[in-house]
């Protein structure tokens, strides 16, 4: 039973009543409540890195305070960013059709694409070139050095070229997309 108690609290996260915990593990509240103090009591006598704490009849399992400085630094790492198919989709656009501004990303791909464009500035594979002389002087967008590092490539004339019958195919389904949304 404390083996689920601990895992019930895990899971949650956040503090969980003492009476959601009984009846998860199908227990009255005062077995329940010994169970967790036993558990409580093996965390402290073991010295782990986790301890179980007390809120107004609910628990939460939650690290030890000493062992914080070990969570700031491991939260101080860098984290390899995750490009999301959104965001790929986006710098494949702002690749091969640089430089490009956000108003003709977004005619392409057909929807906003701010927080795309910004995620990638923010993980440095884009960079604003400078502005488009036109009304509103919009940014125009490139891709950075790192990018050219983080695919392999020397120059942007190694990426991969499209066959023209696959792009034809790609035009052809994307007419097809846009006549089905009209028809709606």
């Amino acid at each position: 039973m404390e083996a689920a108690i601990e895992a019930i609290l895990f899971a949650m996260g956040d503090s969980v009543d003492l009476s959601q915990i009984a009846k998860a593990i199908e227990q009255d509240t005062n077995t329940t409540e010994k169970l967790i103090h036993n558990l409580m009591d093996r965390c402290r006598g073991e010295e782990r890195g986790i301890q179980i704490i007390e809120l107004e009849q609910s628990y939460q399992m939650c690290t030890r305070k000493e062992y914080y400085e070990y969570l700031v630094r491991i939260a101080m790492q860098p984290k390899k960013p995750v490009l999301t198919d959104v965001m790929l989709e986006t710098l494949s656009i702002i690749a091969y059709k640089q430089p490009v501004t956000k108003a003709e990303i977004e005619k392409i791909r057909g929807v906003k694409c701010d927080h795309a464009v910004n995620k990638l500035v923010e993980y440095n594979l884009v960079r604003e070139l400078g502005r488009l002389d036109a009304p509103g002087r919009p940014i125009l967008f490139g891709t950075t050095e790192e990018f050219l590092r983080s695919f392999g490539v020397q120059g942007l004339e190694e990426l991969p070229v499209l066959d023209p019958v696959q792009l034809e195919d790609f035009k052809a389904e994307a007419e097809e997309e846009i006549q089905l949304r009209l028809d709606v």
